[in-house]
């Protein structure tokens, strides 16, 4: 099994054509379970995201992403504790700030009427 660190403990698998199905289908599971459960736990949390002027939408990125890392299919985090939320968490920053910059660059399918 040759996986490559990204650093802080979490790891992406990707030596041949297999893993690389396998990893697409973990990003699915993620993109799944953030677009489900992310969402519920945004809406319920949104008082503390408002607060803390959306700051706190980061630690519910951070979550859901341990929680697809925990499948093991593709990537995964594998420090315990305290080290794996911080990886979860730099992960999802680097998450945000690439979709900023691709949001920024990438335009949107609606008019601007």
């Amino acid at each position: 099994m040759v996986s490559q660190a990204v650093g802080l403990g979490f790891k992406v698998k990707y030596q041949e054509a297999n893993d690389l199905i396998t990893l697409l289908i973990g990003v699915a599971i993620l993109a799944f379970l953030n677009a489900t459960l992310g969402k519920v736990l945004k809406v319920l949390t949104l008082p503390l995201s408002c607060l803390t002027l959306g700051f706190f939408s980061l630690i519910v990125n951070a979550v859901v992403l341990m929680m697809a890392a925990s499948f093991k299919l593709g990537f995964e985090i594998t420090d315990t504790g305290f080290n794996a939320f911080l990886a979860a968490l730099i992960a999802s920053v680097i998450i945000a700030f690439i979709n900023g910059v691709l949001g920024v660059f990438l335009p949107d399918d609606k008019d601007d009427d």
